[in-house]
């Protein structure tokens, strides 16, 4: 454990415990007020074994298990804590105002902070005040507020916010107004924390320090679980303490689930939209089909097909609120396609001329404009309806997304770069560059990481406000097709892409090898997208005509769909 203070302080600090523990000779040691018989011969401990039993004597009081944290200090002949800091901690909760202000006293030569001692004294006479509020004492509140607090001249803004607390008329009213528990221990308890900051660790424990380096424990477990895709509400009540944590391959995606063979032609693209209750699929053959996900079986069933779409359907956008899709074909497409799924009707096909191309799209995050563009030089910003707003001349627009915040729009260009552009101000931002075509990107949710598909090359992750490369994701077929790959899973810690020799490539977003390979297409896996509520679903989209959703091998013997031995993954 590392003290946070002064090294003079705490050297001298755990030089006077040390006395009081390790002194031959001495047989008795008083512990809240308490004479405990010691051991003739006590063990000489190092550092940290001292430490260790420190945290062990500290959360057995935790847990209210006080002789026996007395009996491991007399037969340890370890203190918890600084005599002057046990004694100041009994007195807080006892609400002894006037012990624990001359506790503060002998403490003052072990606080780092040059006013830390008049901020802890402030502390102790908020406290004061308020209790003496809530009891009902309005003279003694008032001379605690006029003759002890005002004098400290210290955060007169608190002093004058304390003040107003006079007009409370009952307890319940203070509480409420001052955001403050009450008087009892569990305010008190609160208070010792903040008291504690000032000062040294060594001196008095931070508290639930035991629960805390636990915590801490788990969490560096899971960031190490390759596979670990299960939110914990509570990191110590899901894992168990007395073996490693390792998630179950069993538990990750890693069979065909479902099965969506509807399309007659290669499927171009997938993505569920944002509340994950829907997945909208679109052809070579120009039909949408729109999928209903229930989030309890996790099963899929069709819902609606858009057809008549010219020349295919090779990208797909979703509305924020789940609203709205905008389709786009490929290259030598001129429109596009805003469909209203609520309704199921079409709510604008746009065509600005017929010498545009308009490949991709992207929504901003208020679901009422959207950018447009191609690879012949159109990029548009427009309306719901889709009129024109803006446009910016020149640019060969390969692949677009929206940043969260709105303002800047990043577009992947025939030049092998990502640039901002930012349509208020009509600015231009030079990002990144690649020494390949950008086939395909899309963002984080914090929109500081950007996923590319590059030709000939893979996956690279790139961090935006840094503009440098992060990693180089190894084992995908990459040629010129466009794939669209994707974050997901828990906090999107993982990567998916489809391939060019049939397969579906998971990486964990910190690793370049990948930690999972699902087997199952038959030709190129053109798109993948992973549901944003459901961190176990996954589904991918191929050229062999069918929409695979990828889960558990739990959820597919569950749902009993046949598809276990078509559709599985292969450990890597």
């Amino acid at each position: 454990m590392q003290a946070n203070g002064c090294p003079q302080h705490n050297r001298a600090s755990e030089d006077e415990i040390a006395s009081s523990s390790h002194q031959n000779g001495m047989h008795e040691h008083v512990s809240n007020g308490n004479i405990i018989e010691k051991p003739h011969h006590i063990k000489i401990m190092t550092k940290v074994e001292q430490d260790i039993v420190r945290l062990i004597g500290q959360h057995l009081r935790l847990l209210g298990l006080n002789r026996t944290a007395e009996e491991l200090i007399a037969e340890s002949g370890c203190m918890l804590e600084h005599p002057s800091a046990e004694k100041f901690r009994s007195h807080v909760m006892d609400g002894d105002w006037t012990k624990a202000e001359a506790d503060l006293q002998e403490l003052k030569h072990l606080i780092e902070c040059p006013d830390g001692l008049l901020k802890m004294k402030f502390l102790l006479l908020e406290q004061k005040y308020l209790e003496f509020l809530e009891d009902g004492f309005v003279m003694e509140a008032l001379h605690c507020l006029r003759n002890e607090l005002t004098p400290l001249k210290h955060n007169t803004e608190r002093v004058h916010e304390l003040s107003s607390y006079m007009m409370c008329s009952n307890p319940k009213d203070l509480q409420e107004m001052s955001n403050w528990e009450g008087k009892g221990s569990e305010s008190r308890q609160k208070l010792i924390e903040k008291l504690q900051t000032f000062l040294p660790p060594s001196v008095m424990l931070p508290p639930r320090r035991l629960l805390t380096l636990l915590e801490q424990a788990v969490e560096l477990q899971k960031d190490k679980c390759p596979l670990h895709n299960v939110r914990f509400d509570n990191n110590l009540d899901a894992v168990s303490l007395l073996i490693d944590h390792l998630c179950s391959r069993e538990e990750f995606p890693s069979v065909t689930t479902q099965l969506l063979s509807t399309h007659c032609d290669e499927v171009w693209f997938c993505r569920f939209s944002p509340d994950g209750m829907k997945l909208a699929t679109g052809s070579k053959n120009g039909s949408i089909m729109i999928w209903i996900v229930d989030l309890n079986t996790h099963e899929l069933r069709h819902k609606k097909t858009f057809e008549n779409h010219s020349y295919g359907v090779s990208y797909i956008a979703w509305s924020p609120d789940s609203k709205y899709i905008i389709a786009c074909g490929p290259d030598d497409c001129s429109d596009l396609w805003l469909w209203n799924v609520e309704t199921e009707e079409l709510k604008v096909k746009m065509s600005h001329s017929p010498e545009d191309s308009l490949t991709s799209a992207a929504w901003h995050t208020d679901g009422k404009k959207f950018v447009t563009g191609g690879s012949r030089g159109q990029f548009y910003h427009c309306d719901l309806d889709g009129n024109v707003l803006d446009s910016w001349e020149g640019v060969r627009v390969q692949c677009l997304a929206c940043q969260p915040d709105g303002k800047i729009v990043y577009a992947a260009d025939t030049h092998h770069r990502i640039r901002g552009y930012n349509f208020d101000e009509l600015r231009e931002i030079k990002l990144i560059e690649e020494k390949h075509p950008i086939m395909s990107f899309t963002l984080n949710d914090t929109g500081r990481l950007a996923l590319l598909n590059v030709a000939t090359q893979g996956l690279h992750l790139w961090d935006l406000k840094d503009k440098c490369l992060v990693r180089r994701y190894q084992g995908v077929t990459q040629g010129f097709y466009t794939i669209h790959s994707c974050f997901g899973g828990i906090d999107q810690n993982f990567i998916a892409s489809g391939s060019e020799d049939h397969k579906v490539y998971i990486w964990h977003i910190q690793r370049e090898n990948p930690i999972s390979m699902l087997e199952g297409h038959t030709r190129t896996v053109n798109s993948v997208h992973w549901n944003p509520k459901v961190p176990s679903m996954l589904a991918s989209a191929s050229d062999d005509g069918t929409v695979r959703i990828w889960g558990p091998a739990s959820e597919g013997s569950r749902l009993g769909n046949g598809c276990l031995e078509s559709g599985r993954s292969t450990p890597v």
